[in-house]
């Protein structure tokens, strides 16, 4: 039987990705003044360096989530070492706030500000409206490089947008790599979502225990695992290929959707079910990411150290070698799909979570992305050969290369056409790397 073997994609993947990240790195460096929570900081510390510290400080910002953030980060870190007042809103209800603050003569020697704020004409009209606030220094946290593609808030947004397509491809390697195709996972995505808030509603909806949220999960992700095995069913007991096979059970499975939420996007569901796809695990990790991890490392124990590892690489390799070795093709067929569909109904599960609604429009398209990252991350359309953490690799490849262009304002249109040109590149050196080998 033929097992997993090393190429040259595994140690060309993450250089790949790396480059990539590079490049994204220096695409999206601006030269700016951080805001938020971490202008609020670099302002303080930029204080807190001073020899002395003025007697009192006001902090300034806009009455929004960044300024509120500024405001509360700054006032943290300087009210153990001075007297720190606060001021929020519009230059004129800051004026306001200025004239409460310096009618005992007791003038703030500085304001430290957002760097909005810092900017507002306000302060150079104070300065020449009253004699006591001439000197009145305004600091705004100081202009630096950065790059938005770096940023902590990106890099969230990176792994919490390809958690979902990375799960569901877990499955689609399995299934790849045994020489078929699953075009259903899309479909199921939406069908697990709506299965998970119908079954919600049915116990409690916004009331529901935590138990009935577990049950809920459980039967939408049984309910798509089902239909995987009929498609490996399908296609082993009547061998009809798996692109037709799949291709008939995504329409089934999207009328489903439909039928079951009656067209209508499900929204009756707890806040505490969207912990699961917003929620953060150990370390500010993202629940959805933590269990994608999960799924990863005992997929990789499955396929590199049990016999069923083996027996998918041989049904892939040379399905008639395996037949007289002795491997149930039949049954490896079953099993790849049923984990291909089970994968899928976790993803719609997350999706569902992570809006906390369902919807039988979900999950569009997610087959050309899932199908994109596991042949990107070097698994052979042949069948045979592939990796469990390739595919990992390459759905953080796609997610990146999204991502990228999004910060870089590239329209739509291009983006698809890059997402093809990069899908279609992978295949080229798929088949030159085999023709190598031959």
């Amino acid at each position: 039987m033929r097992t997993p073997k090393a190429f040259p994609a595994a140690v060309s993947m993450p250089a790949i990705l790396f480059l990539l990240c590079a490049f994204f790195t220096w695409a999206t460096w601006t030269e700016g003044a951080p805001s938020g929570r971490e202008g609020g900081i670099a302002v303080a510390q930029e204080m807190l360096r001073r020899d002395r510290l003025p007697p009192r400080i006001l902090v300034v910002g806009g009455d929004d989530a960044n300024g509120r953030a500024f405001v509360e980060a700054a006032c943290e870190a300087l009210a153990t070492r001075t007297e720190v007042l606060r001021a929020l809103g519009t230059p004129q209800q800051v004026r306001s706030r200025v004239d409460q603050v310096t009618a005992d003569l007791k003038t703030p020697l500085v304001v430290v500000a957002t760097p909005e704020a810092s900017a507002w004409t306000l302060w150079s009209s104070l300065r020449a409206s009253a004699p006591d606030l001439a000197s009145l220094e305004v600091l705004g946290p100081s202009a630096r490089g950065r790059s938005a593609f770096l940023s902590p808030t990106n890099l969230r947004n990176v792994a919490d947008q390809i958690a979902v397509i990375a799960i569901i491809a877990v499955g689609m390697t399995m299934v790849i790599i045994t020489g078929g195709i699953d075009l259903s996972v899309g479909s199921l995505v939406a069908l697990s979502a709506v299965a998970t808030a119908w079954l919600i509603r049915s116990m409690g909806g916004a009331s529901a225990s935590i138990g009935a949220l577990v049950a809920a999960c459980a039967g939408a992700v049984a309910l798509s695992g089902l239909i995987g095995v009929f498609s490996g069913a399908v296609i082993t007991a009547f061998r009809i290929p798996p692109f037709i096979a799949t291709l008939a059970m995504m329409q089934v499975a999207a009328g489903l959707a439909f039928i079951l939420a009656r067209g209508q996007t499900i929204y009756d569901v707890p806040v505490a079910f969207t912990s699961l796809g917003r929620g953060e695990a150990i370390a500010s990790l993202p629940n959805a990411v933590a269990l994608m991890l999960f799924i990863y490392s005992c997929a990789h124990v499955m396929m590199v150290r049990t016999a069923t590892g083996r027996r998918i690489y041989a049904v892939g390799g040379n399905a008639e070698a395996a037949r007289l070795s002795g491997v149930s093709i039949a049954r490896t067929l079953l099993f790849v799909y049923a984990v291909s569909g089970l994968m899928a109904g976790v993803g719609g599960v997350i999706t569902a979570s992570q809006l906390k609604a369902g919807s039988p429009t979900y999950g569009l398209m997610y087959e050309l992305y899932v199908i994109a990252a596991v042949v990107v991350g070097g698994t052979s359309l042949s069948g045979g050969e592939g990796r469990i953490f390739g595919t990992l690799v390459g759905a953080f490849i796609i997610a990146v290369i999204r991502n990228g262009m999004n910060l870089m304002n590239v329209e739509a249109y291009t983006q698809k056409g890059v997402l093809g040109l990069v899908i279609l590149g992978a295949v080229l050196v798929d088949r030159l790397r085999r023709r190598r080998s031959a």
